[in-house]
């Protein structure tokens, strides 16, 4: 039995008629605007403000660091946060969260594959993130006691993945997940300086109307062979998906068994579809819990490496997966 490859992206999410795309698709979709959103999934301009969510999420990953990047806009506020995590000594080596001020510290703009750039900046923390149209990427990160540069070089990665699909309690969301992208750059934490060079990076765009109570259990890794992205919760199994040799492969729904209280503990992942079966082994973690009387996150992103097999279809033989460095995450947020 064979895997239907998937379909060319769209060029909108959005037919004439205010009609949403929905589907996974190879490719990343120049723009995401839903502003002409039709019936059943419209709704009024202040529900729409207080729902719609976008974040631009990067991961970075060498033998001997990964690092975590990301900006948030939940409509209402917006927050960044950014880490260092020393694979070798296990243990983060710098790291800042940060709330910003509504409308005035983050943007993250409506074009997921080039175009304007996404940005956070207070109190003296920043993110730049910004895709040329020459497909390459820079990043800039400064927190209060490391900084990092690097480029990522889109034109030679695997096919990023688009995912359109409606949301419970929500509307609709999209998400461009990207794998395999090769870096270059630096990281300086208490004027020591370790080079990204020769590493892999994937990142994460989303943009849809969530509910205000929103969960989900996620994992990503990606070498340059193999990759994956795998969520249950409120996004169902519509961004799963796998990378195996520059080609995606729709995943079913994802399974997640580990112990929430033990954040060193392992992890089992599988999909209904037999195509996937890994264990995930954590080295460290990064997190994070707020209540903000009107707004709550609890969170945990484990850093660490997967083992076990994937394969394109059934009938295909296993690929054995060893040491191969990614996180899963715990996430529960009313926003």
């Amino acid at each position: 039995m064979s895997t239907l490859p998937l379909p060319p992206v769209p060029a909108e999410v959005l037919d004439a008629a205010g009609a949403v795309a929905f589907g996974k698709y190879t490719g990343a979709i120049p723009e995401i605007d839903w502003s002409l959103l039709g019936a059943p999934y419209r709704r009024g301009r202040w529900w729409r403000h207080t729902h719609h969510k976008r974040w631009q999420y990067l991961a970075l990953a060498t033998d001997d660091l990964f690092c975590g990047v990301a900006i948030v806009d939940v409509g209402w506020t917006n927050t960044a946060f950014a880490y260092v995590f020393d694979r070798q000594q296990k243990r983060l080596l710098g790291h800042f969260s940060q709330d910003g001020v509504p409308g005035l510290t983050a943007r993250i703009n409506d074009y997921p594959s080039s175009g304007a750039a996404s940005h956070f900046r207070f109190l003296g923390k920043h993110i730049h993130f910004a895709i040329s149209h020459d497909a390459e990427a820079t990043l800039d990160v400064v927190g209060h006691d490391f900084s990092l540069h690097a480029t990522l070089c889109l034109h030679d990665a695997a096919p990023s993945l688009t995912a359109i699909g409606p949301v419970e309690g929500g509307a609709v969301h999209a998400t461009v997940k990207s794998s395999a992208i090769s870096l270059q750059g630096s990281v300086e934490v208490a004027g020591r300086r370790w080079l990204l060079d020769g590493g892999v990076g994937s990142s994460d765009y989303s943009n849809g109307f969530l509910a205000r109570d929103t969960a989900w259990r996620w994992a990503s890794a990606h070498s340059r062979a193999i990759g994956f992205n795998l969520q249950a919760g409120y996004f169902g199994n519509n961004e799963n998906a796998l990378w195996l040799d520059g080609e995606i492969i729709g995943l079913g729904a994802a399974n997640f068994d580990f112990d929430p209280t033990d954040p060193m503990g392992r992890w089992h992942i599988t999909t209904d579809d037999g195509l996937l079966d890994v264990y995930f082994q954590p080295e460290g973690y990064r997190q994070e819990n707020k209540n903000l009387l009107i707004a709550a996150s609890r969170y945990i992103q484990p850093i660490g490496t997967f083992r076990g097999w994937v394969r394109a279809h059934r009938d295909a033989p296993l690929r054995v997966i060893t040491d191969l460095v990614g996180v899963t995450e715990d996430h529960t947020a009313r926003w």
